[in-house]
C-alpha cells in the first residue's frame, strides 16, 4: 500500500484505492477475529500485538509469549524489538525484547519487565 489517496480527486482511481483500504482493514479484522481477546491494535496500522496484563510483577515472565503480528509482508529472520512505557516512565528497561519473525509473527517466548516496568 504504498499508493496515497489523491486528495479532492472522485474518479474511478481514487475509488479503487479505498477498496484496497477496505480490504486491509477487512484483513484486520478477520486477524483480530481469529485470535479474540489475544491480539490489540497498536499506532502502526500494520501490526497487532498480544494483549498484556494490567499488573505484573517486575522480572518475572508473562503468563504467555508476547506476540508482535505483521498485517503485510515481512521476510522471515527479520528482528523485531519492543520498547514499552507510560506517562511516569517514557523508556521501560526490558529483557529478551528482541525476536526474529517467522510466518509474519514475531515471539517473545521470555520478555521480562525489569524493575519499575512503566505499564
Amino acid at each position: 500500500m504504498s499508493e496515497a489517496l489523491p486528495l479532492g480527486a472522485h474518479d474511478g482511481s481514487a475509488a479503487a484505492l479505498v477498496g484496497k483500504l477496505r480490504m486491509a482493514d477487512r484483513s484486520m479484522v478477520e486477524v483480530l477475529s481469529d485470535h479474540p481477546g489475544e491480539l490489540v491494535r497498536t499506532d502502526s496500522p500494520n501490526f497487532l500485538c498480544s494483549v498484556l496484563p494490567t499488573h505484573w510483577r517486575c522480572n518475572k515472565t508473562l503468563p504467555i509469549a508476547f506476540k508482535v503480528v505483521a498485517l503485510g509482508d515481512i521476510p522471515d529472520g527479520t528482528l523485531v524489538t519492543v520498547m514499552a512505557g507510560n506517562d511516569e516512565n517514557y523508556s521501560a528497561e526490558l529483557r529478551n525484547a528482541t525476536a526474529a519473525v517467522k510466518n509474519q509473527v514475531a515471539r517473545f517466548n521470555d520478555l521480562r519487565f525489569v524493575g519499575r516496568s512503566g505499564r
